[in-house]
């Protein structure tokens, strides 16, 4: 019975905080909602609630798939020649910010979770599959989405500063309410589930939930869906709950005693990324306000709007982040794998 009343506190947790962050406007209300809620239920019964290993699956899975429908084939495919310096900036962004990340071994946490906390992009799938790797999802959760927020809070002030007059680029919208929808979703779920394990993929659920949302996003039936807002919210809900029921007194010391390094490596991450933007602008010809949002660390549905509503260049803005949030999801747990050994 007492398992049954805080699992009954900590959904009521997560309803009233993942309506008060949304209401605010804070990016990834869910899963900050999840997090916060599994926090406190964490500490004041430690050990009562548990996050079954299916269930966060599940969540995995979904945010993999949700990446997945992301991709637009047509508009990568518009990019042509630029390809060669896209993997170019992707690949330094990642090792720039996974250099960077090494700060936070004085702390004494170890070199995969130094890593995972640092790359750059795809915080939440990052999140997801941290623990998957020997990484301490509690550090690279907090490292991560403080990262998201420091760039978030300034992406305005860059548009004012960056952007040219222009006019606004439609873009289409995927409408995640139809059951085209619903249906792709959950048919890219089960297969990314079952796929992920039958092909021994590293984070089999986030990874074949990825490759089959992309799969499914090819099909041109399926070409304007979108994960449905209830699954989606479910997903980072479960993600974040998971970590949070992790946290104990000596991880809360831990970390608060890391966030000047951490402000330092994330000082490090952006400068970096604001360097290669400008080379990526002198190479291609593009303007500096397009290299500062396709390069940008964090926030990609964010920057993306920002690139719609200001005129940018979609192609190349979505190319960039798209290309990057891949490769880190890819390559991070193996250079994990590798770290570990």
């Amino acid at each position: 019975m007492r398992a049954v009343r805080w699992w009954g506190g900590l959904v009521a947790l997560v309803v009233v905080g993942n309506l008060a962050m949304t209401a605010a406007g804070v990016p990834s209300a869910p899963l900050f909602a999840g997090l916060i809620a599994g926090v406190v239920v964490g500490l004041r019964a430690p050990g009562v609630v548990r996050m079954p290993r299916p269930m966060f699956r599940c969540g995995q899975a979904i945010i993999g798939v949700t990446t997945g429908l992301m991709i637009d084939w047509n508009r990568l495919g518009e990019l042509g020649w630029g390809w060669p310096a896209v993997v170019l900036v992707c690949v330094a962004t990642l090792a720039s910010s996974v250099g960077a990340g090494q700060l936070l071994r004085r702390h004494g946490v170890s070199r995969a979770t130094a890593t995972f906390a640092s790359v750059a992009g795809g915080a939440s799938g990052v999140t997801a599959i941290a623990s998957d790797y020997g990484a301490d999802d509690r550090v690279v959760v907090v490292v991560q989405y403080t990262r998201v927020l420091i760039i978030l809070l300034t992406l305005p002030l860059m548009v004012s500063w960056l952007s040219s007059e222009g006019s606004a680029v439609a873009v289409n919208a995927a409408d995640p309410t139809t059951g085209l929808s619903l249906l792709g979703s959950v048919l890219a779920i089960g297969v990314g589930l079952g796929g992920g394990r039958l092909l021994r993929l590293p984070s089999p659920a986030v990874l074949g939930g990825l490759l089959a949302g992309a799969a499914v996003a090819a099909v041109p039936v399926f070409h304007d869906v979108a994960m449905p807002p209830a699954i989606r919210l479910a997903g980072f809900v479960l993600i974040g709950t998971q970590v949070g029921l992790r946290f104990n007194p000596d991880a809360l010391r831990l970390i608060r005693s890391m966030m000047p390094t951490v402000f330092v490596v994330i000082a490090l991450v952006i400068g970096s990324c604001v360097l290669l933007a400008l080379g990526l602008a002198a190479v291609t010809g593009v303007d500096h306000f397009d290299a500062y949002l396709a390069t940008t660390p964090g926030g990609f549905p964010a920057v993306l709007a920002a690139a719609t509503s200001s005129g940018a260049d979609i192609t190349l803005v979505s190319a960039v982040q798209l290309m990057r949030l891949l490769l880190v999801l890819f390559l991070t747990p193996l250079l994990a794998r590798w770290l570990l050994r």
